[in-house]
């Protein structure tokens, strides 16, 4: 991976406003912003690069953000060989397709006509705003993307700065379920709390890595004797592309905690036994 150092570590300085907004002291918000690199360093440590987001391109990140809504991963991976067998998988495809066909591709990811009503009008918007460019859209500042973003039928936050990161490579963190899971479990944050100030706080936290990552030696991969690699996938085109330290930082973080809620951190049965992770949790 090459990393450029033009890049936007536009992460402003802690603000007393920042914690206020969290419920934390400016002390508990530093000790938990530490907390979380070394959750990074160690999962990176032993799992290395997770290679996420699987993708040929970036028109196919933007497909897999709206088809991944509410399945599972293998799902969308069917639903999207469909699509590419059909030569479907890129920006004309899906503005030429019919909706019923469209349907009828990605079935396999569940919700299908609500999933291809809303490719229809990523496309239709794309068309409108910008000329059918992803280069054009991209280039605008993030927020103007995320709130046009936002705007459109079916994109939450979570697709929003999935698109953003996976896509765009804009610098922002991505918060899932999984994400809510293990701060509340590690007593960081409760789950139920702001997307926008966890994202925030992650943000915040991890630009340090980032900037360690720019000036220092590449973490040492050391795997585990289990053989999980967390989430991680073989290599592809969009997961080994050109990107700045922060936003790889970004894509890494989101990778190893995805791998630690599916193999780690489940929502009923959990293995904390075998997790990287374990010697974090607070005493019971």
């Amino acid at each position: 991976m090459h990393f450029s150092k033009s890049d936007r570590l536009s992460v402003g300085p802690l603000r007393e406003s920042d914690t206020l907004a969290l419920g934390m002291s400016v002390k508990t918000h530093r000790d938990h912003a530490e907390k979380i690199r070394k959750y990074y360093r160690e999962l990176h440590r032993a799992w290395g690069a997770q290679h996420w987001w699987p993708a040929e391109t970036e028109f196919e990140v933007i497909v897999g953000a709206y088809l991944t809504q509410n399945t599972s991963w293998s799902n969308v991976e069917l639903a999207l060989a469909n699509l590419r067998q059909a030569g479907m998988l890129n920006v004309d495809g899906i503005r030429r397709v019919t909706q019923l066909r469209l349907e009828r591709l990605i079935r396999p990811s569940g919700y299908f006509r609500q999933k291809a009503a809303r490719l229809k009008t990523f496309v239709a918007f794309l068309d409108s705003r910008y000329e059918g460019s992803l280069k054009r859209l991209f280039a605008e500042p993030t927020e103007k993307v995320r709130e046009e973003l936002l705007s459109l039928n079916g994109v939450g936050p979570e697709t929003a700065d999935s698109i953003l990161l996976y896509a765009g490579n804009h610098p922002v963190f991505v918060v899932d379920a999984y994400t809510r899971r293990i701060l509340d479990r590690h007593h960081i944050m409760p789950a139920k709390t702001d997307y926008k100030e966890i994202r925030r706080f992650f943000e915040s936290a991890l630009k340090r890595v980032a900037e360690d990552l720019e000036s220092g030696p590449p973490t040492e991969f050391v795997p585990l004797e289990s053989g999980i690699r967390g989430a991680a996938h073989p290599p592809s085109a969009m997961s080994t592309a050109h990107r700045t330290a922060l936003v790889q930082v970004y894509n890494e973080m989101h990778g190893l905690i995805v791998g630690v809620g599916k193999n780690h951190c489940r929502k009923s049965k959990t293995l904390c036994d075998t997790c990287p992770l374990q010697k974090f949790l607070p005493a019971k």
